[in-house]
């Protein structure tokens, strides 16, 4: 199973990095797919370790899949990294096997650390609304249309179901994909 969890990860001089990534899920060990060619790729190989953040905001997944933000966070328990500081919980993680294909990694990685800050409230059609578009949005390049499917549908689903937080969420989608679109 695959779970949407922002990962955190230290470039060489400590500069903290958070990136939405769908982690291969498992107690023991997790395996994290990074693309070959993403900055999450080369500080995990580089530092050997990293932080999967599990969040029930959406809020976090939009700014630093579309926007790069840096988001709030303290040091982790265990291994070099950070800890974004709304997670619920969090799992710190050594790299102990990496393989996969030329575009994509597969880091397989032990978990050395669980922590815990409060329940995970869970997930309205909002939420799930909000991620879906996000992950097209990240994905534009590789449209011909430079369009997102089902935008208007995501729209109605987070109007109806989401609160303040979901709204402002897609609406950065939304913003996102007009100056995607707008570009020369």
């Amino acid at each position: 199973m695959i779970i949407e969890t922002i990962f955190s990860s230290l470039d060489p001089t400590g500069q903290a990095n958070f990136a939405p990534m769908g982690i291969r899920w498992g107690e023991d060990t997790l395996v994290i797919r990074p693309f070959r060619d993403t900055v999450t790729y080369r500080n995990l190989v580089a530092s050997r370790y990293g932080v999967v953040n599990l969040t029930d905001d959406v809020l976090p997944f939009v700014q630093t899949a579309l926007y790069d933000a840096v988001l709030p966070h303290f040091s982790a328990r265990v291994v070099p990294g950070v800890v974004f500081k709304e997670a619920c919980s969090w799992r710190e993680v050594e790299v102990v096997e990496e393989s996969g294909t030329v575009e994509r990694a597969e880091v397989v990685c032990r978990v050395v650390y669980r922590g815990w800050q409060r329940e995970i409230l869970g997930f309205c059609r909002a939420k799930n609304a909000v991620l879906e578009a996000t992950i097209k949005a990240t994905r534009l390049h590789l449209n011909a249309q430079n369009t997102v499917d089902n935008l208007e549908e995501y729209r109605v689903i987070v109007e109806k179901t989401g609160g303040e937080t979901e709204k402002k969420a897609f609406e950065q989608v939304c913003e996102y994909i007009q100056k995607w679109t707008n570009k020369p």
